[in-house]
């Protein structure tokens, strides 16, 4: 039992990513499965063809949580809400769906009006104001009972800091109601703020009887060829087990992305680089992260698919502009790119599936930045195909083949480029700081456009470039967390209030490696920074923290005394070690030379494309790349 495996479940590949006891890598990437993502895992697993046992570990990304969200094809959830904040999800933050478009709306709650029930009951910080009696108990069952729920959700005023009538009022519920799960908010969330409290808990409810079935069928393919249960990739960068995972699914909504972040953040550490912005470039989307001190950046909160959910995630911004994105004429007659895409089924027109529409991969064979004649994954292209389709959408426009994929190419680019200054600039940091990092199947051929774009001046590809999010996840640690909500000023907090909270939230969860993190703001403020934290602290050493960091992503601090909103404690095993390098002679081509199959020079001037085993890297002009001893390229802007 010597493997690690990780398996990345895509819009348009499931790849899988194997690291053995020596830390060498081994990969396989098979087309995705969307009717049932469960036998795209099953696929790579046959392609890897490990014997039975030898994986001691199987790690998996998934996007079922995402997609519920997006086709809102969840569970049936009642919501028993306290009586007079029955609205919470339709009111939000009462912020606009688009500042300029008055026309705009938000996405629909996930659960209707009419199956939320109001509870006769109010519990202020520090007393109960209206206590829940037996009898409405009572009636609060009667009308859950009468809507027939396969999901009920207790969500109550105030009980991030007292759980007693949630806890009553869901005993209750689950006597009289065996066969619907029911969901205390303060246990999904045990922090203030109802609107992003109930909301993070109806996701939860949601999601989870999908999340617990796709699991069980996910276990029993596994099993069934001889290998341990999976564990899941959370939002927040690491591992849990399919049994904790299918009672946390809220947790899992942005369970992909995260893998890819954390191999790339290993990647950047083996390099010796400590900052980078990321970019994950697949067939349906991609996702923009952050990588600060060679760490994931992880925040709480954001938006999935319009749905807040107020957990702590590895910072991910999802576009959609993959290879897959459709280029498509408006009703203005401009040319658009996305969001609609072809992912795996029927796929781009190259891929000879029945695709019809001009993708952005087709235009990339157009341009000639993909040479080769089949894809990993066992995809042969057709580039007279990919060709026709995107001419006749420049015929629409009036325009030739060239100039309609290169703009579709831009197009892609531009959306791209937003996403990485959402979550670099948007926090106080510089991307020309930054090195980035273009991974997944189409990252290494946008790369030297979006540093152009966002000012960088270095790209990284990583080895392994097309299944890193794979990679990342077979390293992932086994992470379990725990949360209090705190509500002091700092100042009150001496070193022994810190550490009677801290021992609390470790006595919760087991684990080799821990951590604290704190919940702070200035007093009145609308939001909240974490900041590291540990046992030995007191209020002082938070606050001033705090405003290190406030400065550092605001630019100005406040004389105004800080408050501390809430600890959280994470507790991880060690992650596992690899050992990168090199995966053979890639072939390459630039306007000068034919494909012919020569190896690839250790330097390589653009314009060229470099044929990777699972991706493509284009090197522009005016950019360079150099082959780099842990394997992977380093691209870098000519002076």
């Amino acid at each position: 039992m010597t493997l690690a495996v990780g398996i990345d479940v895509g819009g348009t590949f499931t790849d899988l990513a194997a690291i053995n006891a020596d830390g060498v890598v081994e990969a396989r990437k098979v087309l995705s499965t969307p009717a049932d993502q469960s036998e795209g895992v099953a696929a790579a697993l046959d392609a890897f063809a490990a014997a039975p046992r030898s994986i001691a570990r199987m790690a998996h990304g998934t996007t079922v949580v995402t997609n519920l969200l997006l086709e809102r094809r969840g569970a049936r959830v009642v919501l028993c809400a306290t009586d007079g904040a029955t609205d919470l999800l339709e009111l939000r933050r009462q912020e606009r769906a688009s500042l300029y478009d008055l026309s705009a709306a938000h996405p629909a709650a996930l659960v209707v009006p009419a199956d939320v029930v109001a509870v006769r009951e109010r519990i202020e910080p520090g007393r109960v104001r209206l206590a829940l009696s037996e009898e409405e108990i009572e009636r609060v069952v009667t009308e859950v009972r009468a809507r027939a729920p396969q999901v009920v959700v207790v969500s109550l005023l105030h009980a991030y800091a007292d759980g007693t009538h949630e806890l009553r009022l869901s005993e209750a519920i689950h006597a009289a109601l065996p066969a619907a799960d029911v969901v205390c908010a303060h246990q999904v969330l045990p922090e203030i703020r109802e609107y992003e409290r109930t909301a993070t808990a109806v996701a939860e409810g949601y999601a989870r009887p999908a999340v617990a079935t796709y699991l069980a069928r996910l276990g029993k393919t596994v099993r069934e060829r001889g290998h341990p249960a999976p564990c899941v990739m959370t939002s927040g960068g690491g591992m849990r087990t399919a049994a904790e995972a299918a009672h946390a699914a809220a947790s899992l909504a942005l369970s992909g992305p995260a893998g890819g972040v954390l191999g790339a953040a290993a990647v950047l550490r083996a390099a010796g680089f400590d900052r980078a912005l990321t970019i994950d470039i697949g067939g349906t989307s991609a996702d923009a992260g952050l990588i600060l001190d060679g760490q994931p950046l992880v925040e709480s909160g954001g938006d999935v698919a319009g749905v807040p959910i107020a957990l702590p995630r590895v910072l991910v911004d999802t576009v959609s502009a993959g290879g897959g994105s459709i280029g498509w004429i408006d009703d203005g007659g401009a040319l658009r790119v996305g969001p609609r895409s072809a992912g795996a089924v029927p796929g781009p027109v190259a891929f000879g599936r029945g695709g019809t529409q001009p993708t952005v991969t087709d235009a990339n064979l157009v341009l000639g930045r993909i040479v080769a004649s089949r894809m990993s994954g066992g995809v042969k292209l057709d580039g007279d195909a990919a060709r026709r389709a995107v001419e006749a959408l420049g015929a629409t426009l009036g325009a030739d083949v060239q100039r309609t994929a290169q703009a579709m190419v831009n197009i892609a680019d531009a959306e791209m480029a937003r996403a990485l200054r959402r979550v670099s600039v948007d926090r106080g940091v510089d991307p020309r700081s930054c090195v980035l990092m273009a991974f997944g199947g189409g990252g290494p051929l946008h790369a030297c456009a979006l540093a152009d774009l966002v000012g960088a001046t270095r790209v990284l590809v990583p080895p392994h470039a097309g299944v890193l999010s794979a990679l990342g996840l077979a390293m992932a640690p086994e992470r379990r967390e725990s949360a209090a909500s705190v509500m002091q000023h700092a100042s009150t907090l001496d070193a022994t209030g810190v550490r009677t909270i801290a021992d609390a939230l470790a006595s919760q969860v087991e684990g080799a490696v821990r951590a604290w993190t704190a919940r702070t703001r200035y007093v009145g403020q609308g939001y909240e920074l974490d900041v590291p934290c540990a046992p030995g602290d007191d209020g002082a050493a938070i606050a001033a923290r705090f405003t290190e960091r406030h400065r550092a992503r605001y630019g100005f601090v406040l004389d105004r005394a800080v408050e501390v909103v809430a600890m959280r404690h994470t507790a991880s095993s060690h992650a596992e070690s690899v050992r990168f390098a090199r995966q053979g002679a890639p072939t390459w081509r630039d306007d000068a030379l034919v494909d012919d199959g020569s190896p690839c020079a250790a330097v390589v001037a653009g314009d060229a494309v470099i044929t990777l085993p699972d991706a493509t890297l284009y090197v522009a002009p005016g950019w360079a790349a150099r082959a780099l001893d842990i394997g992977g390229w380093l691209v870098e802007r000519k002076p």
